[in-house]
C-alpha cells in the first residue's frame, strides 16, 4: 500500500508542474494577449546609429536643456 502512496504521489508532483506549463504554455498569443498594450513603433523612441542622426540628437538635446534652464532661471527671476 505505501509503495502505491508513493508512486501517486511521485506522478501528482511531476504531472502537476507539467500540466501548469502546458496550460499556460499553449496559445499565449491568443489568451493573455492585451490589445494595443505596446505603443506603435512610431511613437517609441528610437536609438540614432548614423552620424547624422547622433548629431542632430545632440543638437536637439542641448536645445532642450538651454530651453530648460532658461524656464528655470526665469521662474527664479520672478520669485
Amino acid at each position: 500500500m505505501g509503495a502505491r502512496l508513493e508512486l501517486f504521489k511521485f506522478g501528482v508532483y511531476v504531472m502537476f508542474p507539467v500540466s501548469i506549463m502546458y496550460y499556460f504554455g499553449v496559445n499565449l498569443e491568443e489568451r493573455f494577449a492585451v490589445p494595443n498594450f505596446w505603443p506603435p513603433p512610431e511613437r517609441t523612441n528610437r536609438i540614432p546609429f548614423e552620424k547624422e542622426e547622433i548629431h542632430a540628437e545632440l543638437q536637439r538635446m542641448k536645445q532642450e536643456a538651454t530651453r530648460r534652464r532658461a524656464l528655470k532661471e526665469g521662474k527664479e527671476g520672478e520669485r
